[in-house]
C-alpha cells in the first residue's frame, strides 16, 4: 500500500467500516461505527482481523495506531443486538471472530498502540488489552459488564490479571464495575492518561520513539515479549539469548551503534 493511501478494500463512504491508512511507515486503523459507540458486529470483526492481517504482511509497516471514530468511544463493546440472536453454535463462531481480532493485534510483528477516547467496554477492553501500548484521554471509561447481560467475560480478558492483578480483574469481571481513566492508570490498565486535546500528541510521541529505534530491533523485541508471556522464566531468558544473536543477521546493530558512537564524540 502506498504511503498516505487509504486501503482500497474499504469504502470510506459507508458505515460501519474499518478504515486503514499508511503514512511514513505508520498504519492508522479506525473503527467507524460512531453512531453506535463503535461497537463491533461480526462484519466489523471480520474487517478488522483482515485489515490487521494484511498490515502484518507489509514489511514497511513499523507501527500501528488503533482507535475508534469520534471521541465518545474507543470500542463500546460487541453488538448486543446480534448476540441476543445467538444459539450455542453461533455463539462459538461469534466469540471466535472477536478472538481473531485480538489475536491479530497480538501477532502483528510491529507495536500496536491503542488510542483510547471515551467508552472502552467488553470487547473494546479486550482489544485494548491485546495492544502493546495504551494511551487514554482522561475522560475515558473502562469496564467489563458482560455478566450484567448474562454472559462471562472471556477470550483476551485472560490478559487482564497480568496487567492489573487478580483482585482487580475479579472486580471488573464479577462486579461489572466501570473505572475511570485515572483508576485505569493507577491499576496499570493503561500506560498514560492525558487531557483529551493532548491525546494525539501523546500517540505521536510514542510513534516518534518507535520510528527512531531500529526497525528490526523493534520487531525482534515485540516477538520476544510475546514469547516471554508464554514461557517459564528460565526458558524466557534463553529465548532472549537467541533473539540477541538473531539481531546480528543484518547490519542494523553495527550500523546503529556506529552512528551512536559518532554522535557521542561530537
Amino acid at each position: 500500500m502506498q504511503d498516505g493511501a487509504v486501503d482500497p478494500g474499504f469504502d470510506s463512504r459507508v458505515d460501519p467500516r474499518v478504515e486503514v491508512g499508511i503514512e511514513g511507515g505508520v498504519a492508522r486503523v479506525t473503527i467507524h461505527n460512531e453512531r453506535r459507540l463503535n461497537i463491533l458486529n461480526s462484519g466489523l470483526m471480520e474487517e478488522l482481523a483482515t485489515a490487521l492481517g494484511r498490515l502484518s504482511r507489509d514489511e514497511t509497516v513499523r507501527a500501528a495506531v488503533l482507535t475508534g471514530a469520534g471521541e465518545r468511544a474507543f470500542i463500546g463493546g460487541a453488538d448486543i443486538d446480534e448476540m441476543a440472536q445467538l444459539d450455542r453454535t453461533s455463539a462459538r463462531a461469534f466469540i471466535s471472530r472477536l478472538h481473531r481480532c485480538c489475536e491479530a493485534v497480538r501477532e502483528a510483528p510491529f507495536p500496536v498502540i491503542a488510542r483510547i477516547a471515551g467508552y472502552t467496554l467488553g470487547a473494546g477492553l479486550e482489544i485494548a488489552a491485546a495492544c502493546d501500548l495504551r494511551v487514554a484521554a482522561e475522560t475515558a471509561v473502562f469496564g467489563m459488564p458482560e455478566v450484567k447481560v448474562g454472559i462471562p467475560s472471556v477470550i483476551e480478558a485472560a490478559l487482564l490479571p497480568a496487567l492489573i492483578g487478580w483482585g482487580r480483574t475479579r472486580r471488573l469481571l464479577l462486579l461489572g464495575e466501570m473505572v475511570t481513566a485515572a483508576e485505569a492508570l493507577a491499576w496499570g490498565l493503561v500506560e498514560m492518561v492525558v487531557p483529551a486535546q493532548s491525546l494525539d500528541a501523546a500517540v505521536e510521541s510514542w510513534i516518534s520513539s518507535i520510528l527512531h529505534a531500529g526497525p528490526r530491533a523493534i520487531r525482534l523485541q515485540k516477538a520476544l515479549i510475546r514469547r516471554w508471556e508464554d514461557l517459564p522464566l528460565s526458558e524466557a531468558v534463553r529465548a532472549g539469548i537467541d533473539a540477541f544473536e538473531e539481531a546480528w543477521e543484518t547490519d542494523e546493530p553495527n550500523r546503529m551503534m556506529k552512528e551512536f558512537q559518532t554522535r557521542r564524540k561530537r
